[in-house]
């Protein structure tokens, strides 16, 4: 099976490097051919346009920063979409969007999967991430050893668009998580609290969680980078208020999110990493959130091991 990858970015680059290296054939595309020419240097084939990869490769997937680019890019594939072909969408998008798309490409015969992934950058680097995935059965039986060589916990959603619903719910959750733990850090030091210790207690209580064991780290070591931006932030706070909206859910904490982030990129900019946003804390109380001994970006330590797929508990 050839593979098609466009978008070799903070994401995409890891997902793509985990398909090279277990001996998947792999042509890629990316805007920047500097990303492009690394790849090839380590045995890739490089893809031509969307167009000429739709063409050439049984599945192409694609991971992207906007549903305008993934529409723009999938408008260029689309006239060479037939039976037997498969576009895996692997962004953060809106599931409207991805049904729209998905629908035009079934269409034309082929099949369409929305597959984002959630767990970091640093297990997207070791095929250590989760996937989620959005389509018929049949395609996704078709699929899944490439989603098990990519990622560890793989789990089948549902129909298209599922996944990318699942995907936005986790990353709320996820913004959510940031700020309570700026808030946390910020007011345990301003009570007198050793940061060290405050570490280890939140790791050790009900309070932990993966975003704690993550971004807290980088919050406190005073590099923030955990290779994920503010306007990304924004973008998936506002797809899953949008989807609270369309189901007539009334929400008190995301709109305050969103308010967060927003200042936040007037204060940093957009492409500040996200857990820069404790300093609007350090600013407002003058306290400096940092500790010794704290990694500046995060590693993952657990060995890359076969996919497998999840099973939701029923009844």
């Amino acid at each position: 099976m050839k593979i098609g990858f466009i978008g070799l970015g903070n994401v995409g680059g890891k997902l793509s490097d985990s398909l090279l290296r277990n001996g998947i054939s792999l042509a890629v595309h990316d805007l920047d051919p500097e990303l492009v020419d690394a790849f090839v240097q380590r045995g890739a084939v490089p893809g031509g346009s969307p167009a000429e990869l739709m063409q050439t490769c049984d599945a192409v997937i694609t991971c992207l920063p906007s549903p305008a680019a993934s529409d723009s890019v999938l408008q260029q594939m689309l006239p060479h979409i037939r039976p037997g072909k498969i576009w895996m969408e692997m962004s953060t998008t809106d599931q409207a969007e991805v049904k729209r798309l998905g629908e035009q490409v079934i269409a034309r015969g082929g099949a369409a999967v929305d597959c984002p992934v959630s767990g970091g950058c640093h297990r997207a680097a070791t095929g250590n991430i989760s996937i989620f995935a959005g389509c018929d059965r049949d395609t996704f039986d078709r699929i899944a050893p490439l989603l098990k060589t990519m990622g560890r916990r793989i789990l089948h959603t549902g129909e298209l668009g599922s996944a990318s619903i699942l995907k936005v719910v986790t990353n709320y959750l996820a913004t959510a998580n940031l700020i309570t733990c700026c808030e946390a850090l910020v007011t345990a030091k301003a009570a007198g609290m050793d940061l060290n210790t405050a570490y280890e207690a939140i790791k050790i209580s009900s309070g932990t969680s993966f975003v704690h064991e993550t971004e807290s780290q980088v919050i406190l070591n005073g590099s923030r980078d955990i290779s994920f931006t503010l306007d990304l932030v924004k973008k998936d706070v506002g797809l899953f208020q949008q989807i609270a909206e369309r189901s007539s859910v009334p929400l008190d904490v995301s709109p305050m999110l969103l308010q967060i982030i927003e200042d936040g990129i007037e204060r940093y900019g957009e492409r500040c990493n996200s857990p820069a946003i404790i300093q609007r804390l350090e600013e407002a109380t003058g306290l400096d959130i940092r500790a010794p001994g704290f990694p500046a970006e995060m590693h993952d330590d657990e060995p890359e091991e076969p996919g497998y797929e999840i099973t939701p508990q029923r009844g």
